[in-house]
């Protein structure tokens, strides 16, 4: 089984859950759904994204929302953020700096 872990910034902040946080309930428990399937490997609509490292869960649902992860070992899920079509380009390269943050201050560690 997986594990799903939440990227935190160095000041203390969850983009992936800020984000999730501003959805009514009723998407946020869609969302929590999908997210439990993903423990047992069922990621349903998915794809890795070009020139990035993450991939995105793609939601039919609400404004076209999209998760953005990245898998690490094969075990744990990590959630870096979330956005709909709008906003899309910019929060993907925020996400690609999340990623590169946290994996730079995971060999430190």
């Amino acid at each position: 089984m997986k594990e799903i872990e939440y990227y935190i910034t160095p000041d203390g902040k969850c983009p992936y859950i800020e984000w999730r946080d501003t959805l009514s309930n009723a998407f946020q428990v869609r969302i929590a759904k999908r997210i439990n399937r993903m423990l047992d490997g069922n990621y349903g609509d998915w794809k890795r994204l070009q020139n990035s490292q993450l991939s995105e869960i793609r939601l039919d649902f609400g404004k076209g929302y999209r998760i953005y992860f990245k898998e690490l070992d094969n075990v744990i899920i990590l959630l870096l953020a979330g956005s709909d079509k709008s906003n899309q380009k910019t929060v993907i390269k925020q996400a690609d700096k999340y990623l590169e943050e946290y994996l730079s201050r995971s060999i430190t560690e």
